[in-house]
């Protein structure tokens, strides 16, 4: 059983519609995976996700070591287990939220120290305790130990942290090996592009890790603040020095230009919180761009949020009545958008596996970008 198929390319683009198997079922790509840090997806629940049309999530190895422990999943008999999820999960090592908290740890060539963000307790993190965890957790793909920096760090920096980045990956895939050997289980690891936005330290990093034995390659340090523009020149640029036999996934991108934009380059995976977060803040996605659900505009508009879209939400409730719940600091105001917004980003991605199929991914793309770019809300 192949792990991963191309089944069809796009004649004039990188794009292409492809599959992945695993134990628990196959996934089409292009795919978004909803991001359950904490072993839940926010506002949502595991039956509404599965009725959306998803077959796999993400979930986060360094929360669920802290809380509610790696210990504790075991016993549970796993993470499917004990977040009643039968289909897919990509965990993720952690390396982006160590990234982000720079006041409370420390990379060394070995691994990186950080403390709780619970209690403060002292940990460390290596790259084979991060494969060792997700393995024990039953995650399906599993993430190496990166070093994530910001875009603005100068050529020296980014040269040290893409090759311990490197270092750590050979590390990964010995760990990887042992448990196969040991276990018996064919653990599916994915190997991580770094190099900020320095071409020949991309260039570098995509050459390099294309060479590992990985199952899969993914591209990291991106959509870190950037503008745009940015995110797309050194992602297009990469893709040309990645091994294209295996899945391509760009780590922490949700946004609809940014998912069309990138299948144009050949992704064929991506997660992102952003659907789900700007849910709780107020706002949808519509084939004619976002909406602040605050817009005084909405307070008598009966209609749903997108005419065309098939979600619960859209079928059963009003925008003006989304924007009561809104307004009145109702739980369910978040549900409401997230069902909906989640459901945007799975049809947006499946229009666009089906476009590749047909051969005309080009001009799908440009038709979405030109409509969801024709409105722009007014207060």
């Amino acid at each position: 059983m192949s792990f991963f198929e191309i089944i069809k390319k796009d004649k004039f683009t990188s794009a292409r519609a492809g599959k992945i198997t695993t134990s628990r079922g196959s996934i089409e790509t292009p795919v978004f995976m909803p991001v359950g840090t904490k072993a839940t997806v926010k506002a949502i629940t595991q039956q509404q996700l599965k009725e959306t049309g998803f077959n796999i999530i993400l979930a986060n190895l360094y929360h669920l070591y802290l809380q509610p422990g790696i210990g504790l999943l075991k016993k549970a008999g796993g993470l499917h287990n004990f977040m009643n999820w039968d289909r897919n999960i990509l965990t993720d090592s952690g390396g982006f939220q160590v990234y982000s908290l720079d006041s409370i740890r420390k990379v060394t060539d070995e691994g990186v120290h950080f403390k709780s963000v619970i209690d403060g307790s002292a940990h460390f993190f290596t790259p084979e305790n991060v494969i060792k965890m997700q393995s024990d957790m039953g995650s399906d793909i599993m993430m190496v130990l990166d070093e994530c920096i910001p875009y603005t760090l100068d050529v020296s920096y980014t040269r040290k942290a893409a090759e311990r980045t490197l270092n750590w990956a050979g590390l990964s895939l010995g760990e990887r090996n042992r448990i196969r050997r040991e276990t018996g289980n064919d653990i599916k690891v994915f190997g991580i592009i770094q190099g900020g936005f320095i071409k020949g330290i991309r260039k570098f990093c995509s050459e390099a890790v294309s060479g590992m034995d990985f199952d899969g390659i993914a591209i990291g340090g991106l959509s870190v603040g950037e503008n745009r523009e940015m995110t797309m020149d050194i992602l297009g640029y990469s893709a040309e020095y990645v091994d294209r036999a295996r899945p391509f996934y760009f780590m922490g991108l949700g946004d609809p230009l940014g998912i069309v934009d990138a299948i144009y380059y050949g992704v064929d995976m991506f997660d992102c919180v952003m659907p789900t977060r700007i849910s709780r803040m107020g706002s949808a996605f519509t084939k004619k761009g976002k909406i602040n659900i605050r817009n005084k505009k909405y307070s008598d508009d009966f209609g749903p949020l997108d005419e065309n879209c098939k979600c619960s939400t859209c079928r059963d409730y009003s925008k003006a009545y989304i924007k009561h719940i809104y307004k009145s600091r109702e739980i369910l105001s978040a549900m409401l958008l997230t069902v909906h917004n989640l459901q945007f980003i799975f049809d947006l991605v499946a229009a666009s596996r089906e476009a590749i199929l047909k051969g005309n991914y080009d001009s799908f793309r440009r038709g979405f970008i030109e409509e969801y770019n024709s409105k722009k809300e007014q207060k």
